[in-house]
């Protein structure tokens, strides 16, 4: 098990499959860096795979890293629960870092509690948002902010175990920083002791299917049309949905136009429903689609057109610029959790 240490690195893991880099983690290295310029300690990049990752790390290096600590092993070459975690418990018994964040996708979230199990650690799961702050007696601890109760409200967790304070985070929770080509990252080999491991599970085949949409149960849902503009905009949708903890939804004009993919749809020819607070982006409101979203709680729409339908159902309206409005909005959301944390 870590000990705690003060001058622990904060760590990121660098997903990657199939030679791709995941952009969650690209994510996480922009809040990484601000977590570890907060605290005074430099900041990591995890990599592990098979062989060939040279050009992952020269794309790590850019986006903030002080070291990049790469594993390198055959039988790291696709993921596995048992190796993966093996590696990553004994990198965190060699160098103990104080924090360690993953992304929260499928990998992620099966990684990171693997993890935090065999290390005796906390973990919370799915934050939007994670700062640094002062709690009771304990000074610079993270605090890690996630959605609770279905959406309904938002928890602000410490750990009071030992370190490292492990969280998964939703992808796009964060911006993903501008890169810097003259930054450079140390790199740090480091040895897999796998070569007697035996996973307890052999791979025969492999194949991968796209997540699909949660439209269905979701308290908070935030839904594009073409008055999005461009699939570049439509990001934004999924930065707001990400930071309140709820999903992404697109009216058939934005399915039709290439914005979202159809398993998005809402309306008569979509998905059907009700969440707690539905938030419309650029949608005019035609019948069609209010078939799919008019049980919803709380309607808040934002559009440029004063006229639009929309507006006649919504309960608060915002006549604007989605891209100036959602950007205001999640800087908002995010700094009233951080005036509760103190963080």
């Amino acid at each position: 098990m870590t000990g705690k240490t003060k001058k622990g690195e904060v760590w990121v893991f660098a997903e990657e499959e199939n030679g791709r880099l995941a952009d969650v983690a690209l994510e996480l290295l922009g809040k990484g860096r601000e977590l570890a310029g907060r605290l005074g300690v430099p900041l990591g990049a995890v990599l592990l795979g098979g062989r060939g990752t040279d050009e992952l790390v020269n794309r790590l290096s850019p986006y903030g890293a002080d070291k990049v600590y790469l594993v390198e092993h055959f039988k790291l070459r696709h993921y596995q629960t048992a190796t993966y975690g093996k590696v990553m418990c004994d990198l965190c018994e060699v160098h103990k870092p104080q924090i360690f964040l993953f992304g929260a996708t499928p990998m992620g979230c099966d990684l990171a509690p693997s993890v935090a199990s065999a290390l005796g650690c906390g973990l919370t799961a799915n934050c939007t948002d994670l700062l640094i702050g002062d709690h009771e007696k304990r000074k610079n601890i993270l605090f890690q902010v996630h959605p609770a109760f279905a959406g309904s409200m938002i928890a602000t967790v410490v750990s009071n175990g030992p370190h490292p304070q492990i969280a998964t985070v939703r992808e796009g929770a964060f911006v993903m920083p501008a890169s810097n080509a003259h930054h450079r990252a140390e790199l740090i080999l480091s040895h897999a002791d796998l070569d007697e491991f035996v996973p307890p599970v052999r791979i025969v085949e492999s194949h991968r299917e796209e997540k699909t949409a949660e439209l269905g149960g979701a308290r908070i849902v935030v839904a594009g049309g073409a008055g999005v503009g461009t699939k570049e905009n439509f990001k934004l949708l999924w930065d707001l949905a990400n930071c309140l903890g709820g999903v992404v939804g697109g009216s058939r004009a934005a399915v039709d136009l290439g914005f979202v993919d159809e398993r998005y749809q809402i309306g008569q020819t979509g998905s059907t429903i009700r969440p707690w607070l539905y938030i419309a982006c650029g949608i005019s409101g035609a019948a069609q689609h209010r078939a799919g979203m008019d049980y919803a709680a709380r309607i808040v729409a934002i559009n440029t057109d004063p006229n639009a339908p929309i507006f006649s159902f919504a309960d608060y309206g915002i006549v604007g610029d989605l891209t100036k409005v959602i950007p205001r909005m999640i800087t908002a959301v995010r700094s009233g959790v951080s005036g509760k944390t103190g963080g």
